[in-house]
């Protein structure tokens, strides 16, 4: 059984973390989470001390579980660009508090830091209006290029072709020629997958999060801290962590809404996606890094995930994962691992960890804390 346990400022619920339902479980693996969560309160996705979290929360649990591969998300900057104005000399100090605190975690714990950074940011130009269309189409899980179009009429397809915002509109048959995939998979794919040109975001019947003053640019490239070692794109980095944990105890840092425009650290640019396809920071991305193969195809961006909605929805506390990605990096290394970090969600479905910790928040909203233990038998 894989356990959640959650932190409310103290007081806490272990859970089975695929049905929800309270468990009743010990050993020591509970009890080191237990003590983290107390001890590290979660300060909000929106507070400057969010980062400052993440390395103090991490530094904690690497010295009660002694892990060989830590996994860590860095994304104050992110959330707080994207929402709150900023003049470029405040968003540059904040991404250089992310460095600091990224350097104050390698230089107390001694791990190897392999760094990539999700993407730059670009101020939002506009929104395209797809809400008085004849079909339908959906934007899902933050995403602000792609959107997702069904049953479109020939009239919405030639208004949408011909809008100066809009780069192309690909058919479902060319996504799953560049992605691959099975028959089920292909069932999830919109039947055409619409592109904005940077800057713009989609407007689609039911988004409901807070309208974004920066968002993801278009990243051809994004920028890998691997001294001594390349990869001409994102799905090589995995093999540079099985290389380098031979050797060494490794952390993988992910520093969200950070491109190659603004990593601090020296870095070589690599590939972010596939032909006309450019990851956004998503857990598309993230698991196309954690696996070494492209992963569009898990949760493809305007799918109808509101069709697989039903009352006895499995893992509750995921948000729209429906199930453990197979195949992350930290579900396959023999030794210990954790992931720690201020993306809810991502830390404990995209890892692979033995234990993870991040924060329980939904849309910028401070629940507490939560952390997911998926082996106790490291230990």
């Amino acid at each position: 059984m894989d356990i959640a346990i959650v932190d409310a400022r103290g007081w806490q619920n272990t859970l089975d973390l695929e049905t929800g339902e309270k468990a009743s479980v010990s050993g020591p693996a509970v009890e080191i989470v237990q003590g983290v969560l107390r001890r590290h309160p979660y300060p909000g996705d929106m507070d400057r001390g969010s980062n400052r979290w993440v390395s103090d929360t991490a530094i904690d649990l690497i010295e009660a579980y002694n892990p060989r591969f830590v996994f860590l998300t860095y994304a104050a900057q992110y959330f707080a660009g994207r929402y709150v104005p900023m003049t470029g000399e405040e968003r540059s100090r904040m991404i250089a508090d992310a460095f600091l605190e990224a350097q104050r975690f390698v230089d107390r714990t001694g791990f190897a830091a392999i760094a990539v950074g999700t993407g730059n940011m670009t101020p939002r130009k506009g929104a395209i209006d797809a809400t008085a269309i004849d079909g339908l189409a959906i934007c899902t899980h933050w995403s602000t290029r792609y959107a997702g179009l069904y049953d479109p009429s020939p009239a919405d397809l030639a208004l949408l072709r011909s809008h100066p915002h809009i780069e192309s509109i690909v058919p479902r048959e060319e996504v799953m020629t560049l992605f691959g995939g099975t028959p089920g998979q292909a069932a999830r794919v919109p039947q055409y997958l619409m592109l904005a040109r940077e800057g713009y975001t989609f407007k689609t019947a039911g988004v409901l999060m807070k309208t974004p003053v920066m968002i993801p640019s278009v990243n051809s490239a994004i920028p890998l801290y691997a001294p001594g070692r390349t990869v001409e794109a994102i799905t090589g980095i995995r093999a540079i962590l099985e290389e380098e944990l031979a050797e060494k105890n490794v952390a993988l840092i992910f520093m969200e809404g950070v491109g190659c425009d603004e990593f601090a650290w020296p870095f070589t640019p690599c590939r972010n996606g596939t032909r006309w396809w450019h990851y956004e920071p998503s857990e598309a991305q993230y698991l196309t890094i954690s696996s070494g193969r492209h992963r569009f195809l898990d949760y493809p961006t305007g799918y109808k995930d509101f069709e697989e909605e039903d009352a006895s929805k499995l893992y509750p506390f995921s948000g729209y994962f429906k199930a453990i990605p197979e195949d992350t990096f930290g579900s396959h290394f023999p030794g210990r691992s954790i992931s720690v970090g201020n993306k809810s969600m991502f830390m404990h479905m995209v890892a692979g960890a033995d234990i993870s910790i991040e924060c329980f928040a939904r849309n910028l909203y401070n629940q507490g804390t939560m952390a997911v233990i998926h082996r106790q038998d490291k230990i």
